[in-house]
């Protein structure tokens, strides 16, 4: 893989990072509808493709669950990434903003329940759990 990658995803890992990790995509082939109708949801899925972009990944390890599990807190975290919904962002700059709240809110505030407190202290980058109010203090 090189910068001429022509996906932003594959462009973003290369430009950052080079060949210094194991980065391998995972691909769903899905069969055909068989009501011929198109639906909100894809096709039943009939299996899955590995592929390695660079580095050497450990096919043991390929999975998508942590991207999965961080995409599905962001849909219910914040209603602008929920499908078929009007709380969108009228402007990117409210839009982005939105995005930093929320990641202040889940990494400083939000207590992981299979941690025990939150992902800032757990990594060692807060010496304890912010309350909102302390969040909201940061902004002024």
């Amino acid at each position: 893989m090189g910068p001429e990658a022509p996906r932003a995803d594959l462009n973003a890992v290369w430009n950052n990072f080079k060949s210094d990790i194991d980065y391998t995509m995972l691909q769903k082939i899905y069969g055909t509808n068989p009501d011929g109708h198109k639906r909100y949801s894809p096709s039943e899925c009939l299996g899955i493709k590995k592929v390695a972009i660079c580095g050497r990944p450990d096919p043991k390890h390929i999975s998508t669950s942590y991207v999965e599990r961080s995409n599905v807190a962001v849909r219910m975290g914040m209603r602008r990434f929920t499908r078929l919904t009007n709380g969108f962002s009228k402007k990117v700059e409210n839009h982005m903003r939105n995005i930093d709240l929320f990641f202040a809110y889940y990494n400083f505030c939000r207590v992981h329940l299979t941690l025990g407190t939150t992902l800032a202290v757990a990594a060692g980058l807060a010496p304890r759990a912010l309350k909102i109010e302390d969040l909201v203090k940061l902004l002024d």
